[in-house]
């Protein structure tokens, strides 16, 4: 029997549901306020991050504590007006990252993360889009020599662990490697298999385009306006109203707002993010992704220019843009990188939506037939985004899903 399906959402995750569905027979229409691959989907690294087998835990150590604790780190930032909306959550947070449940979260994730690359790569087959992603990887760089020998050890380890590919460069290697940097890092550690997005918002309309191409429906409206209508789902959109017996909820970090609205409470929190495209003043390209793991900012190549991307802000949707955090980062980063002038009006600014468990919410909804979510990928939604749309078009199918979903349902939430 053929399926009706609306998808709210047009971000990474949204529009790889919606190919997944699409390529089991169901009727789809993806559905945003704006067009595909202009919200969180556009503002990130670039990074299809295949060798990130822990999630990103709450720091535990007490110096690094007290240091964040100032409010002046480039790593985190934090709004002191909003704290309180997040104290049960970082409560959470801080628990989830003990040594072993950050562990048991590591083991969960890793069913997903090891196919990211190979589930992107087998939508970019399908398209004219390969000129987006390089199989390059990422380095992580280290400005301390103590801390990079101690490193590079726990990350050679990790990657016997996890079947992970890596290089150790020390300096003299790093310049080798990148002759664009600057001296002043100790050592990095290339971490081979991700791949490097040199555009995500337009690998996503690239995606979004495929599925227009064969057959799907884009169209704008109010995902906000969702409801139960008999067995189906109806939303209002800018050519009127649409319904359909299945909803998938891909929102991403207002992914919370519409559940609530129906009656879930889930334990979603956004973690805000800044980036400006530079011209480059170095002598050679970056070739690239880089994280200044000291310095808790990301420098990466794009079609546009060299784009620095911040660390965490914690602050909630309604407060006003602080560009506090990224002016920082761009005094670090531009004698290492060469920074030029800004390419950028403004800083972008945007929001990963983020669980306390570090695990995605992706599966039926509790107490509504045809209701599904996929949302809270926390770092990971590029990443992750083909992949869940693997898993969950399997499960809305019946089919024998490739790993256990278990993990990621919303009833752990209820």
């Amino acid at each position: 029997m053929s399926k009706d399906a609306i998808v709210l959402g047009a971000g990474i995750v949204g529009v790889s549901v919606a190919l997944h569905l699409q390529a089991r027979g169901v009727r789809v229409t993806l559905l945003d306020r704006r067009a595909p691959g202009e919200e969180t989907s556009f503002g990130n690294a670039g990074l299809i991050e295949a060798s990130s087998v822990v999630p990103y835990g709450f720091p535990r150590d007490w110096r690094t504590l007290l240091r964040l604790a100032r409010n002046d780190s480039t790593m985190l930032r934090y709004d002191v007006r909003s704290l309180p909306a997040y104290a049960r959550w970082l409560a959470t947070f801080w628990r989830a990252s003990a040594p072993q449940r950050l562990a048991g979260a590591a083991r969960d994730m890793l069913p997903l993360i090891s196919r990211c690359v190979a589930e992107h790569e087998a939508l970019i087959a399908r398209t004219e889009l390969q000129a987006l992603v390089r199989p390059v990887g990422w380095l992580e760089a280290y400005r301390s020599a103590e801390q990079f020998e101690r490193e590079r050890e726990a990350a050679k380890q990790l990657a016997a662990q996890h079947g992970l590919r890596t290089e150790i460069f020390d300096a003299a290697g790093l310049r080798a490697a990148e002759a664009s940097l600057s001296e002043g890092y100790a050592g990095a550690i290339h971490w081979v298999d991700p791949a490097s997005v040199a555009d995500p918002g337009a690998l996503v309309k690239g995606y979004a385009e495929l599925f227009v191409r064969e057959g799907g429906r884009f169209v704008k409206g109010n995902a906000q306006t969702l409801r139960a209508q008999g067995s189906g789902w109806q939303v209002q959109t800018d050519v009127g109203p649409l319904s359909a017996e299945l909803a998938v909820v891909a929102m991403g970090p207002w992914s919370d707002q519409l559940s609530a609205s129906l009656g879930y409470r889930v334990p979603l929190m956004p973690k805000r993010g800044y980036h400006v495209h530079y011209a480059s003043a170095a002598a050679a390209p970056l070739l690239r992704p880089v994280v200044d793991i000291e310095g808790g900012y990301v420098v990466a190549p794009m079609r546009r220019g060299l784009r620095l991307t911040t660390g965490v802000e914690l602050a909630t949707r309604n407060r006003p843009p602080n560009y506090a955090q990224l002016d920082a980062a761009e005094r670090a980063a531009r004698p290492m990188f060469g920074l030029g002038g800004r390419l950028d009006e403004k800083p972008w600014m945007g929001m990963r939506p983020c669980t306390p468990d570090m695990r995605p919410i992706l599966g039926p909804a509790p107490r509504h037939a045809g209701l599904w979510f996929a949302f809270g990928h926390n770092h990971h939604g590029l990443t992750l985004g083909p992949v869940t749309g693997r898993l969950v078009a399997e499960m809305i199918m019946g089919e024998t899903p490739f790993t256990d979903p278990a993990p990621y349902s919303p009833q752990r939430f209820a």
